[in-house]
């Protein structure tokens, strides 16, 4: 049960943004060994001035916050981060210095919908 947050200085059009995130839930999914129907994905869009980045350059910034559910490999979120930054650089023109991604993991206890509540993550899946 994921939750994936972009924040960005991007200004997409609806139909940038629908298919980034399908883009990004499709990968997820992908590249995590699981379904996308509880991947939630945001995408916030700030004024340049409430960003920053210590090693940025010039142009946008894209930042992602990816809550997980704990136990799958460094290789399964590190390939899964590589091509939302890929992805960001080729459509959007996201310099690379600009992109940062962060996961937070969880424990499947701590992740839940109105109709479940997630399990402990196995390679099962």
């Amino acid at each position: 049960m994921p939750l994936l947050q972009f924040s960005t200085t991007l200004s997409l059009s609806p139909a940038e943004r629908e298919s980034f995130v399908a883009f990004v839930t499709r990968r997820y999914a992908d590249e995590m060994a699981t379904d996308t129907g509880h991947v939630a994905v945001t995408v916030a869009e700030h004024e340049p001035s409430a960003m920053a980045i210590g090693r940025g350059v010039e142009g946008p910034l894209l930042f992602l916050d990816a809550q997980v559910r704990g136990g799958r490999p460094f290789a399964y979120k590190r390939a899964f981060a590589l091509a939302v930054l890929e992805r960001a650089g080729e459509a959007f023109d996201v310099p690379e210095p600009n992109c940062k991604v962060v996961f937070t993991e969880h424990a499947g206890e701590n992740m839940m919908g109105l109709d479940r509540v997630g399990g402990d993550w196995s390679d099962d899946e």
